[in-house]
């Protein structure tokens, strides 16, 4: 047995800020360690509003919730959510076109040659089929359909994956009722002094309105914007990516949806940005992220209301963000999570998904109380790499974009923009042979590469030589067969709304 002095294990978390940043950490934090003395402790104030608009996710989140014992099932009666099987992009190259980036894969691989090679042959021969054909994720979501993927696919025909539509303040309630089921304590109050200790300038100790003061080992930042703890008392540090993505504001309004309710997020742009629209099963969601330098509040505000032809549930909400990241995620004994350790827009879901990956490396590098610079220095590096390489693919959404009418100029600066070596480099490698370029700590896999190479017609200059070896009629049908084999499953699935009034809506206490 270790006596007190020398023990240096973390016995005491705080974690300062609720909402889905705060009570996932806490939730997953908490059924990690199980058994083990650590203490987690979660200040918020019912006071203090959260941003809450984060509801559109990508298929980790299911991975995420599945680790704590909740059902897909369980999530989406809970949340008020839907199915998710990709992202619908409109009018992002000309007027009326789109085209879907689902979570999938992509025909299949044949001899070691990846699938889109065979594809590419096949336009060179005159058959220019889309590659969403290939894609069971990507036809399933146009046709309107969704089943669960196969447990045993019989091919790489059936793969596919999906994520969820949610209320973001539900969901966040929910896995508060997680935390403290399993004993994390929380306090509502607010945060009136950050205490640093003298010799350091580490955090000991938050004072709170109540007069009480709450002390820690590791203090975890989930305060939003604001970085209460990483910036405003340790003064980090933020580095700005507004020179590649110059959207600085955002207007987000819940209305009452009409319809079906697809199983995608539609993702539309707009004269000065984009715009989202997905559903849920008690209302829907909207907003517009756009350039501040390039069109007016009022202006975007009437884009947006006007692209709705049903009922508002309230007054359309600003939000302004710098897109950027602390310059340490992990600064002395605190850690920042969600919006406190930056912001990339949610053109591709990520937000969430960049909790989830905070979560984990906390629990990979647990440190002591000693805090090992070491692996802080990891954790900051992991970090880095990770949002940056989120960063190059959304701004890829923006380089690759072809609108004809650019009223505002906001998407010709986008085309003409310079951008990160990080990013040139891989469109070089793949506009040179078809080559996608795959870092460790990588969120998004070459079928997302592919997809969105793919729409917006960034094609490679040449496919794999060794393709040419297939006859044309064989590889004409084998394609063809591929195709009818996706377009089947399609047509023998049933509608997205279908399996949402089946399966996910709330049961009364009665018919449980």
């Amino acid at each position: 047995m270790q006596d007190s002095a020398s023990d240096r294990r973390i016995r005491d978390i705080v974690i300062v800020g609720g909402g889905t940043a705060g009570w996932m950490a806490a939730a997953s934090l908490k059924h990690h360690f199980g058994a083990a003395p650590v203490t987690i402790t979660l200040i918020e104030s019912s006071q203090i509003g959260t941003i809450g608009v984060g509801e559109a996710t990508i298929p980790t989140i299911r991975r995420f919730y599945q680790a704590l014992g909740l059902s897909d099932i369980d999530v989406l009666r809970a949340t008020g959510g839907t199915c998710k099987l990709g992202i619908r992009f409109n009018d992002w190259t000309t007027p009326g076109a789109s085209f879907i980036h689902p979570f999938g894969l992509y025909g299949q691989d044949l001899k070691g040659v990846a699938f889109h090679h065979y594809w590419m042959r096949l336009r060179a021969l005159g058959e220019a089929a889309p590659i969403g054909d290939y894609s069971l994720g990507a036809s399933l979501a146009a046709g309107g359909k969704f089943t669960t993927p196969s447990r045993n696919p019989p091919s790489t025909l059936s793969v596919f994956d999906w994520a969820l539509h949610f209320d973001a303040g539900l969901f966040a309630g929910l896995m508060r009722q997680v935390a403290e089921q399993n004993g994390v304590r929380r306090l509502d109050a607010k945060i009136v002094k950050v205490n640093l200790r003298g010799e350091d300038g580490f955090i000991e100790s938050v004072s709170l309105d109540s007069g009480a003061t709450v002390a820690g080992d590791l203090f975890i930042d989930c305060s939003g914007f604001r970085g209460l703890l990483i910036e405003e008392a340790l003064h980090t540090g933020y580095e700005d990516w507004s020179q590649w993505l110059l959207c600085d504001s955002a207007l987000a309004v819940q209305s009452e949806g009409k319809g079906d309710p697809p199983p995608y997020t539609d993702v539309t742009a707009r004269p000065a940005g984009w715009q989202w629209r997905l559903p849920l099963q008690h209302r829907w969601g909207n907003g517009y992220v756009y350039s501040s330098r390039h069109t007016t509040d009022d202006e975007a505000r009437a884009v947006l209301t006007g692209s709705l032809d049903e009922r508002l549930l309230h007054e359309p909400r600003k939000i302004g963000f710098h897109p950027g990241r602390r310059l340490k995620a992990w600064n002395k004994n605190c850690i920042a999570l969600g919006l406190a350790s930056g912001f990339l827009e949610p053109l591709e879901s990520t937000s969430i998904a960049l909790i989830e990956t905070g979560i984990e490396k906390i629990k990979a590098l647990f440190p002591s109380r000693d805090f090992d610079p070491a692996v802080v220095d990891e954790f900051n590096e992991m970090s880095r790499l990770e949002m940056e390489r989120v960063r190059d693919f959304i701004i890829l959404h923006y380089k690759l974009n072809q609108r004809p009418e650019d009223p505002t100029g906001f998407w010709t600066h986008c085309r003409e923009m310079a951008i990160p070596d990080t990013l040139q480099k891989k469109i070089d490698l793949w506009r040179a042979q078809g080559h996608f370029v795959r870092y460790r700590w990588e969120m998004f896999s070459p079928p997302s590469w592919l997809a969105i190479y793919a729409g917006f017609g960034l094609l490679p200059e040449t496919y794999d030589l060794s393709v040419d070896g297939f006859d044309a009629g064989q590889l004409s049908a084998a394609l063809a067969e591929m195709r009818k084999a996706v377009a089947d499953t399609v047509a023998a699935t049933r509608p997205h709304g279908d399996f949402i009034e089946q399966y996910a809506r709330p049961q009364s206490v009665a018919a449980e």
